[in-house]
């Protein structure tokens, strides 16, 4: 297992939006621990320091709350609007030698056969969950995207994983579509296919119309 940075988490005396909100200002990410028959406790962590291990890849991280030292794994993080900055992280207690339940991204990896007829890859999900011990907890799962043409779909089914892992996903769940791309039509072609009225047999128009009353009258 990579090794990781030692986070420390400071316990949060107040909760709610306002707190939460001055904490971000001051580069801290409000998180919540739970786990192992404990009570919940509210805590923050230095942002940067957060988001680095995240990038790393390292999905156990060891914090420091007051003098203990735990292991813990995210279960869950919440980005703001823009999906861009973490705004609250859920952290599980775990021990090295216990199975969890986590999510773990996927990476399309390889140009899909179909994008060369014109479609285009559609990703729907872009993470699985998976059962397994915490010291094989994969950073990510690849799948390749190669022989996927116009029509195809790929399925979590369809993902391989590692030994000692185990799908807890849907199988079913749809990942990823390959679609032909509708061509964007001409005004001409868009004219073209606005229906014209039929002429009904025996309908006079107005100039014919008023032809007629032309015509009644000189009679």
């Amino acid at each position: 297992m990579a090794k990781t940075l030692l986070l420390k988490g400071e316990i949060r005396e107040q909760t709610g939006s306002k707190h939460a909100a001055k904490l971000r200002g001051q580069g801290r990410t409000p998180a919540i621990v739970y786990g192992h028959k404990q009570e919940p406790v509210a805590i923050s962590l230095d942002a940067h320091n957060l988001v680095e291990e995240l990038h790393h890849g390292h999905r156990v991280l060891d914090v420091q709350i007051g003098k203990k030292k735990e292991k813990m794994i995210v279960k869950d993080l919440q980005y703001d609007y823009l999906g861009r900055d973490i705004v609250h992280a859920d952290l599980m207690r775990v021990d090295v030698t216990e199975t969890v339940k986590v999510k773990v991204p996927i990476e399309l990896k390889g140009t899909a056969k179909g994008t060369h007829e014109g479609g285009i890859i559609e990703e729907h999900a872009n993470h699985v969950e998976v059962e397994c011990k915490v010291t094989d907890i994969p950073e990510s799962l690849s799948v390749s995207v190669k022989e996927v043409d116009v029509g195809d779909t790929l399925h979590a089914g369809d993902v391989d994983l590692p030994d000692g892992v185990k799908l807890v996903s849907d199988p079913s769940m749809l990942l990823v579509t390959c679609s032909l791309v509708a061509a964007a039509k001409t005004t001409e072609e868009l004219e073209e296919e606005v229906p014209v009225a039929p002429e009904v047999i025996g309908e006079v128009k107005e100039g014919e119309e008023a032809q007629e009353e032309t015509s009644e009258e000189a009679k």
